[in-house]
């Protein structure tokens, strides 16, 4: 794979989808090559408009084995798979000499399942069985006729490509992997969606997943993906978030007594009875443990716990080797019912281990929704991921956000790479953006607003929410640290400016607030971190984006002050490589919203005058793109008066 095939192969995409080859798009492509034929790991930092994805698909599809793209949204999979792959296979065409071949592959769950559908589970008492039971029925049947449709035609059967549903509904037509029979076993094996799409993975070069599904393959040890050479990580920032969410577990009473209760049919002894009395136990502990972090975890709770765990395990046990219905079917509820035995069994086994690598706390919940449960996710995934997937394959990581403080330390040490070896094992290059910052976007904090409190916004930060978004004559995208302070902060907008439209996230669902944001620009949208990292609004819609306060996690958050506490314990500081590092990459994103096109121009607002006046601003500063800085508000209120046109 030389420089000049890889040159003119891109040269020859970016045409075929009507764009423009940018230097920094050439750049990256060429050290993506370059990583892939040494076996170098790659960071990149590719700021939005470089048109990263060829940047990183091209040298992917000019490999000489397979490479696995993993993505952290649907969004970016589905660019990926109907517009770029496709431009991009056609215009490589006479350099391949041969179909360049690809696929998408997720977990099992985002699947349809035939034998679900068809077939039901025996012990299911839920609208699967009761189709006429008003709109959630409708929904039910709509999405059996469209399974149905999918097999006909030789579709996927991917639920994002299903009609509208709630989880709760798409539950009545998918199984997890433990739920599931088996190719082997299932009188629908050849027919199944996942097998499918599994057997396409295998017959492909390039293979599209996201980054859960490569965490359960690489760092748990679960064959999902088939063998690869090299990974490109896209949307990077996200990975050690979707890493540790996918190696946490949860345990609630609600989960035992259903396990206890549809087991209850397919074994002859006790032990479905002993996991019910187990489930009165472990209610009974957490409803009297209290939430946040298990330290040590109460006597009570440590024996609830045993108990769910060996009532599991001899559920498990219990359960006859071969379940078969008629004429040698397996018996899918017996199946069903075993999975989740054996799941419970490896949960609740977790949680009695007590290990150091894990952290332990109680979460609330509303009671309507089961109530508080335990959760258990690791200290930390850096070592598992330098053991099982970075020694193992060739990682490219790239992101519009990898550079925090001004270099790439912090993040590697996330990802676990040793910050000390770059330009050894692993190199990081920053490829630029083909934006102008300093002349297109002005960041401004006000320097003389009170320093928040916990009590929410006060009454001088909503009075400078109010003269900026006037200022702007609506186009303002506000960023929040909590729901409250959203909804404070809309509320205050629309009774002294009552002439502009202000819409706070949970007024409707995400779509339907964007399509209204951008429909008109004199419209203010306020929410929390789903707008932080989602939202792609170029051009006068959004000309400010507000943020009330530096993004620092909770300090009740359980997992991140347990990995600050161990961030000290190893002599290191753990407010800068924690809450610095996690609030910077959410400021960067957040900034990241209001620049998407070279013609955009606007304001950051930051209303946390800590960015200037903390020691550990400049850390933060130096983690946002290069605009042009001011802490005087009468500046700020006429760029913004100018850009509305006033």
């Amino acid at each position: 794979m030389d420089a000049p095939t890889v040159r003119a192969v891109l040269a020859a995409a970016v045409e075929a989808l009507g764009g423009e080859e940018r230097a920094g798009q050439v750049q990256m492509a060429e050290a993506v090559a370059a990583a892939m034929e040494s076996g170098q790991h790659l960071l990149v930092q590719a700021g939005t408009g470089t048109g990263k994805s060829l940047g990183y698909l091209v040298p992917a599809l000019l490999h000489h084995e397979r490479v696995v793209v993993a993505t952290a949204t649907l969004a970016l999979q589905h660019q990926l798979v109907e517009r770029d792959i496709p431009a991009l296979v056609e215009a490589a065409a006479d350099v391949l000499h041969q179909e360049a071949t690809y696929a998408v592959l997720k977990g099992r769950s985002n699947y349809a399942c035939l034998h679900r559908v068809r077939e039901g589970v025996p012990d299911d008492q839920g609208v699967l069985e009761l189709p006429d039971v008003g709109s959630t029925g409708a929904e039910v049947v709509a999405l059996r006729e469209w399974v149905e449709d999918e097999a006909e035609g030789r579709g996927t059967g991917e639920r994002d490509r299903a009609p509208r549903h709630t989880d709760r509904i798409w539950r009545q037509v998918s199984v997890s992997h433990r739920e599931c029979l088996g190719a082997a076993k299932c009188p629908y094996g050849a027919e199944c969606f996942a097998e499918r799409a599994k057997d396409k993975a295998a017959r492909s070069h390039l293979v599209v997943t996201n980054h859960s599904l490569l965490a359960i393959d690489a760092i748990e040890g679960i064959p999902m993906i088939p063998d690869y050479d090299v990974v490109v990580i896209d949307e990077a920032h996200e990975l050690t978030a979707r890493v540790t969410q996918a190696a946490t577990d949860e345990l609630s009473v609600q989960d035992v007594e259903r396990t206890a209760r549809r087991a209850q049919r397919h074994v002859e002894g006790s032990e479905a009875d002993d996991l019910a009395d187990a489930a009165d136990a472990l209610r009974d502990a957490i409803d009297a443990a209290a939430p946040g972090r298990l330290d040590v975890v109460p006597t009570d709770l440590a024996d609830a716990l045993v108990l769910v765990r060996d009532a599991a395990r001899a559920l498990v046990s219990a359960f006859p080797r071969e379940s078969g219905g008629d004429a040698g079917a397996p018996d899918a509820g017996a199946t069903q019912a075993k999975g989740w035995a054996q799941e419970l069994f490896q949960t609740a086994e977790r949680m009695t281990a007590g290990s150091e690598y894990d952290v332990l706390w109680v979460a609330e919940r509303e009671q309507r929704r089961g109530g508080n449960h335990l959760c258990i996710a690791p200290l930390e995934v850096a070592g598992p991921m330098r053991e099982r997937l970075l020694a193992e394959k060739t990682a490219i990581l790239t992101s519009a956000t990898l550079k925090l403080g001004g270099d790439f330390g912090a993040v590697a040490r996330t990802v676990g790479l040793d910050p000390a070896a770059e330009g050894g094992s692993w190199q990081g290059i920053d490829v630029g953006s083909p934006f102008d910052y300093a002349r297109q976007a002005i960041l401004y904090v006000a320097r003389h607003l009170p320093q928040p409190g916990r009590d929410g916004l006060q009454q001088a930060q909503l009075d400078e929410i109010v003269d900026l978004v006037d200022a702007a004559d609506g186009r303002t995208l506000g960023l929040f640290s909590s729901r409250r302070a959203a909804e404070a902060a809309a509320e205050e907008v629309r009774a002294r400016l009552p002439h502009l439209t202000t819409l706070a996230q949970g007024d409707a669902q995400l779509p339907e607030l964007a399509r209204q944001f951008v429909d008109d620009p004199h419209t203010c949208l306020f929410g929390t971190l789903s707008l932080w990292q989602g939202m792609d609004v170029p051009g006068e819609t959004c000309q400010l984006v507000l943020i009330d306060r530096i993004p620092f996690p909770r300090p009740d958050d359980p997992l991140m002050s347990a990995r600050q506490r161990a961030a000290d314990k190893a002599g290191a500081n753990g407010f800068m490589s924690v809450a610095a590092t996690h609030a910077a990459l959410l400021l960067a994103q957040g900034a990241g919203r209001l620049i998407r096109t070279t013609t955009d121009r606007g304001v950051v607002a930051v209303l946390d005058p800590r960015l200037v006046t903390a020691r550990y601003g400049s850390f933060l500063r130096a983690s946002l793109p290069p605009m042009w800085m001011t802490t005087d508000p009468d500046v700020v209120r006429k760029a913004l008066g100018r850009l509305s046109g006033r």
